[in-house]
Formats: structure tokens, sequence, C-alpha cells
């Protein structure tokens, strides 16, 4: 019997759980030694507590679907007949968790077989805490029906709803945003882009601060802390490390949320639900700042092309 979006939202949410507990159980080892390269990234030991874990629990607790991660070397069919394809980022923020400076996120994403990232029909996302951390956040939610947060204290073991809204301000000023740079290729150009767009805009105090974890920073303005974030590295060095889709799986939350995602020239974000294909893509807190900060974002790219 084929499962709903909601049964398929409450299996990914289950899933991020299962991760968080693995996660805080590797503490103690050496979370940032190199454990594997792939095409899509680097693979730390930590990665690879989870990665290794992942078929394992879909064959015990979803056997119709085909998963797709950047920890398996090809997609894999769990089950004689799938009916969904999940994307999964079991770790999104490797870096920052493994040195215990930020939290990081399992990413998780279902849609039909054959489906793309725009056919993405439900979203889950688990934070996967630092170790002074007491609470945690899972957001999740099904296409057409809105964001669900809950917060967790793990000390307590209780759940209590988390309340989210993007933020509704029409400017940038004295907000939290900006272009990702993260990686040394590419971060002169994309600072340069950046200082364009806020020169061309007329912004005056815009603070930067770049959460490095795709889900991190569409949580940021899902949350209402981060009004604009752009990540336009495929488009600067595209043989260098980019966002890809399973990063951005859960992108359709913030679109639940009310916000607003794109491509850099302001079409749907697309993308086949694959570990390889870069991504750039832009998120708004609201569709007014989509429209203020998209033309003049889309010309600017346009003559970066060009040039």
């Amino acid at each position: 019997m084929r499962r709903s979006a909601d049964e398929a939202r409450a299996l990914l949410c289950a899933l991020g759980e299962h991760v968080r507990t693995l996660v805080m159980g590797s503490r103690g080892m050496e979370m940032s030694a190199v454990a594997g390269e792939t095409a899509a990234d680097t693979i730390y030991a930590v990665d690879r507590v989870a990665d290794d874990a992942l078929v394992k629990w879909f064959e015990q607790h979803w056997p119709e679907v085909v998963v797709v991660s950047e920890g398996l070397d090809d997609p894999v069919a769990v089950g004689s007949d799938a009916e969904w394809i999940v994307i999964v980022d079991t770790i999104d923020g490797t870096r920052g968790l493994m040195y215990d400076k930020r939290s990081a996120w399992c990413l998780a994403a279902a849609g039909p077989m054959g489906g793309t990232l725009a056919q993405v029909v439900a979203a889950a996302m688990t934070e996967l805490p630092t170790a002074k951390q007491l609470l945690v956040d899972q957001l999740s939610g099904c296409r057409g029906h809105g964001v669900r947060g809950e917060r967790r204290d793990l000390r307590a073991a209780t759940t209590e709803p988390l309340p989210l809204q993007p933020s509704a301000a029409t400017d940038l000023e004295h907000s939290f945003s900006g272009l990702a740079k993260f990686f040394l290729p590419g971060k002169a150009e994309l600072a340069m882009l950046e200082a364009q767009l806020f020169e061309r805009l007329g912004c005056r105090a815009v603070f930067d601060d770049e959460y490095l974890a795709t889900g991190g920073q569409l949580y940021e303005i899902i949350g209402g802390r981060d009004r604009f974030v752009a990540d336009l590295r495929p488009l600067v060095t595209p043989e260098a490390h980019a966002c890809h889709p399973y990063d951005v799986c859960t992108s359709m939350l913030l679109e639940e949320a009310g916000g607003v995602v794109t491509d850099p020239w302001g079409l749907r974000l697309d993308a086949p639900l694959d570990t390889v294909t870069p991504v750039a893509w832009v998120g708004y807190a609201n569709p007014a700042l989509a429209a203020w900060i998209g033309p003049v974002l889309a010309e600017l790219v346009d003559g970066l092309q060009q040039g």
C-alpha cells in the first residue's frame, strides 16, 4: 500500500532522530579524520557513522524506496517495489559539528519515483547538536500543508511546538544576509559580487554570518534570523566544492513557511535528485524581498557570466 505524504514526513522525522542518536553516541571519536572522498564531497569519520547505518534503517522501517545519499556510491533500491525516491544528507554541516562549533542537520526529502527537486512532497530537517547543547529542533512538512516545528529538550526528554515565522521585513538594513563563500576557491569573486549587490540595493548595515550548512542557512531564514541567502558557487567555480541536490533537498520547507526559493535568475529551483549536480540557489524570507533583490541579482549574475 502506498504511503501518504504525511506518513513519509513522519518517517523522515524518525530517520533524523535515529541519525541524531548515532551522532551523539559517536562523541569521543576523532570526528574530523578523513574517511574517504566521493565525487560530491570529502567524507569525514563522523559522516561514516551515519552513512553506514542508512540503508539498514530503510530496510527495517521503510522498504519501498530508492535511497540517494552522498555516502552511497550509487542509488540503492530498498525492497522490490519502490514507490518513493528519498534523498538524504545524513550530516549537513559536518565541518562545524566535528569541531563542536555549531550544530549540523540531517536533511531528508521524499518524492515520487522519477521526480526532481521541484517535485519533492515531504521533507524533514533534524538538528544534530554540539556537545553542550540541550535543546534541538526539527522542522518538517508536506507540500501545500505548511511547516511543523518542534523543539526537544534532551535532558528532560520533552518536546514542545516550535513556532516558525520568516522575517516580514522589506529591506536588509540591520539584518543577517549575504552570499555563501565558505571555501577559498571563488571567495574573492563572490565577495565582490556581494558588495556590488548591496551597493546597488543601497544597503548600509548588513551583517555577515555564514552557516556552513545549507540546511542551517534555510533554518535561519525560516526562523526569522536571516532575510536573504544566495549560494552561487557553481557559477564562479564550477569545478570546486558546491551545493548539491541533497544539500538543498529541504528547501521546500522555506516555501511552506512563506519564504521564496529560486535559482539565480528568479526561476523555480529544480534539479535531479542525485549527488553530483551543482546547484546555485537563492532564498528570501518573503516575496517582497524576492521581488526587490531578485532582478538586481539576476542582472549581476548575467554580467558575471558574460565577463
